[in-house]
């Protein structure tokens, strides 16, 4: 009898810890809006990453960075796509997040740029960021993440918001409103070239100003999720060489308590199917390890480290 007990006792045992493995190995993905390209870069790697490590990812669509975090921290899922800003924000409870620091996360890989693009007209007089003091512009909508990087682009040049007439429209109304000449310029922060600008340079002529390497490396020192980057020349009508900008980054993070075999075959199969991952989505040109770790501002993950030291990215 207390044979037959122990035996059951250890099939027991065996079928929690399997139990246990299955719920670990598998893995949600948060993105952003259906419409975002958050969410159909997602999808691609996430079909990809789960081919190949046989590790099934299911993809969820949410409100984007700041919730993710959130998602993450309270464990609802254990990867998501963010903007690195908005990651250092909550490591540091600054800025959107007003003093909560969430740390329940660790970087996985930067994926690619999304672009500071300020987009002026060239009736408006204005040929450089210094030249939007006393003008109208439009910095996205009121306590996005695009307000906080056009609030610090501009103090770099030593503006403030108490200097122009600030306007709270999202990209397709800020396009709008200079079509219809209610406001000078607009910051928008997307991947490059962005719908709303491209629709606005078919039917009147625009700038896009640059962020000179003096300014750009001020703002990189003061805020180290940004980096140097050029909106390619050809983006818009109009625009026939590169204006060199700064970028943040969407980026892979995960949760903490994922074991670092995890991440780390995560992370080696994301750079070792990026013909694949190309294939499904354009952003995936933008992949690559030396990229993917430059502008992550908090700690990675040890999976990820793993990966990144084998390859030469991380010391």
């Amino acid at each position: 009898m207390n044979k037959i007990r122990l035996i059951g006792a250890v099939m027991l045992l065996f079928l929690v810890i399997t139990a246990c493995e299955s719920r670990t190995e598998q893995l949600r993905m948060a993105t952003g809006g259906v419409t975002g390209i958050y969410y159909s870069f997602g999808s691609a790697a996430a079909k990809i990453l789960s081919e190949k490590t046989r590790i099934p990812i299911t993809v969820i669509s949410t409100g984007a960075s700041r919730a993710n975090i959130r998602l993450i921290d309270e464990g609802e899922i254990e990867i998501a796509i963010v903007q690195n800003d908005v990651m250092e924000y909550a490591w540091r409870g600054a800025e959107l997040f007003n003093g909560e620091q969430i740390t329940g996360f660790a970087g996985m890989a930067g994926l690619y740029a999304e672009v500071c693009q300020i987009v002026a007209k060239p009736a408006s007089g204005i040929e450089s960021i210094a030249d939007l003091r006393g003008k109208n512009v439009s910095v996205g909508d009121a306590g996005s993440g695009v307000e906080f990087n056009a609030r610090q682009i501009l103090d770099a040049y030593g503006i403030s918001f108490d200097d122009i007439g600030k306007y709270n429209l999202n990209f397709a109304a800020s396009a709008d409103a200079i079509r219809n000449n209610n406001i000078d310029a607009f910051f928008c922060v997307a991947g490059a070239p962005t719908p709303a600008i491209i629709d606005l340079a078919t039917s009147r002529d625009i700038v896009l100003l640059e962020i000179d390497d003096l300014h750009a490396q001020e703002l990189i020192k003061n805020y180290p999720f940004y980096t140097q980057f050029p909106v390619p020349g050809g983006s818009y009508r109009g625009q026939p060489f590169p204006v060199m900008t700064v970028a943040v980054k969407a980026t892979f993070i995960v949760s903490s308590k994922l074991s670092e075999d995890t991440v780390y075959r995560l992370t080696k199969t994301l750079f070792e199917s990026t013909a694949q991952i190309i294939a499904a989505h354009n952003k995936g040109r933008e992949l690559s390890a030396s990229y993917a770790v430059e502008g992550i501002s908090v700690p990675f993950h040890p999976g990820a480290a793993k990966y990144f030291k084998e390859v030469g990215a991380l010391e």
